[in-house]
């Protein structure tokens, strides 16, 4: 496993992110629900290879998407569903329609692997971003670790106003009673909820890198800066990335 620190900078980062940077690599490698480990760091380095993609540039471009039909730069051999989903969340993802999510699945992608994608993308792209903001070289992706997917999905997912089928809000119980408090949470937490680990690795890096998804409702908790500074770093940083959301 690869040693990830921040002890080269001239100024102190705080443990708790190096520490959510390891915990994050050593579960990236980790066999997960629907992909091998090899395939979760496949997936990673695809959501890297994104950024230098001839098709995502020119997509981004276009009109409309669907009008560049160049392939990929791939940079692994996963299935081409896969592909362009890692590129499309990573280069385009203000335009992400309900439409294409249904032609994925009609590729062979099923709507839990495409959730367990969006997890390891959100992983990915975030631990990259601390890096480049630090003025530091990418995390080296970790070297996978054996063993098949657990193929596992919470009986309680359905659908409802989500293109994905999500715990209900009340219904994190049993297995996943860890992944929320309460009987209320943002849908935006719950939108990974197919694939509850994916849930419990966002949780880890948002209390390092935001805060912990417990407190996002409470208006008080802030850091070195207060909470109405980090909201507005946060609305800004997302209207620079087109978030989805």
């Amino acid at each position: 496993m690869v040693e990830l620190g921040f002890s080269q900078l001239p100024f102190p980062v705080r443990g708790d992110i190096a520490d959510a940077h390891r915990d994050a690599w050593r579960r990236l490698a980790a066999p997960g629900s629907w992909w091998t480990g090899a395939e979760r760091v496949a997936l990673a380095a695809e959501a890297r290879q994104a950024r230098e993609c001839r098709r995502c540039h020119e997509r981004a471009r276009a009109l409309a998407p669907g009008g560049v039909e160049i392939p990929h730069d791939r940079a692994t051999q996963l299935p081409d569903a896969a592909v362009d989903v890692v590129h499309r969340v990573v280069r385009d993802p203000a335009r992400l329609t309900r439409s294409w999510y249904q032609q994925k699945l009609a590729e062979g992608l099923g709507d839990a692997a495409y959730v367990e994608i969006l997890g390891v993308v959100v992983t990915l792209v975030s631990i990259d971003a601390v890096c480049r903001g630090l003025g530091l070289p990418l995390h080296p992706l970790p070297e996978p670790l054996p063993g098949e997917p657990s193929r596992y999905r919470p009986a309680q997912a359905r659908l409802e106003a989500a293109w994905v089928p999500m715990i209900p809000a009340a219904g994190a119980v049993g297995r996943e009673a860890n992944l929320w408090r309460g009987r209320l949470t943002a849908n935006v937490i719950r939108a990974l909820s197919l694939v509850p680990d994916a849930v419990r690795q966002l949780s880890r890096l948002s209390a390092a890198h935001y805060l912990p998804l417990d407190r996002i409702v409470d208006l008080r908790a802030g850091r070195a800066i207060d909470r109405a500074q980090i909201e507005l770093v946060a609305a800004r940083v997302s209207a620079l990335n087109e978030c989805f959301y």
